[in-house]
C-alpha cells in the first residue's frame, strides 16, 4: 500500500484539464476523496450527468449559476452548498456573465478522475486507476 504524505501547494500550480468547450478542472486528492475545483464559463453548455457509486458535495465560490439535482434547479452563488448524493441526476446551468468556481468533493474518490492527480506522485498514487 502506498505511504500518504502531506501535499502543500496552489489552486493555481496545479495542472488545468480541458474538459470541453468553456469547462476545466484541477484536482488534489487521495483514494478516499478527491477535490476538483472547476472553472465554468458563460457560454459552457449544461451536460446533465449522474455518479452511480459516488457521493459529490458542491461549493459555489463565484459566479451566479442554476444547480439542476434531480428534478428541482437551484439558484446559486458564491457560498452555495450543495449535496448530491450518489445516483442523482445533476448539471449546473451559468446564470451571468461572468466564470464559475464550482469546487467538488468526491467519497470515494472517482476512479475517472485518477490523471487528474498524476502530479501528485506517490501522494496521489493511492489513487484507485479507472
Amino acid at each position: 500500500m502506498a505511504s500518504q504524505r502531506e501535499v502543500v501547494t496552489t489552486w493555481d500550480a496545479l495542472p488545468t484539464e480541458v474538459v470541453r468547450a468553456g469547462v476545466s478542472r484541477r484536482a488534489i486528492g487521495t483514494k478516499d476523496v478527491i477535490c476538483v475545483l472547476n472553472t465554468i464559463e458563460p457560454e459552457m453548455e449544461a451536460a446533465p450527468h449522474v455518479h452511480e457509486t459516488v457521493d459529490q458535495l458542491a461549493f459555489i465560490l463565484s459566479g451566479q449559476a442554476v444547480y439542476h439535482i434531480g428534478d428541482v434547479g437551484h439558484e446559486v452563488g458564491p457560498g452555495a452548498v450543495m449535496l448530491i448524493p450518489a445516483g442523482v441526476p445533476h448539471f449546473i446551468e451559468p446564470n451571468g456573465d461572468e466564470p464559475i468556481e464550482n469546487l467538488d468533493v468526491f467519497a470515494p474518490a472517482r476512479p475517472d478522475y485518477a490523471h487528474l492527480v498524476a502530479w501528485m506522485g506517490d501522494a496521489g498514487a493511492a489513487v484507485p486507476q479507472a
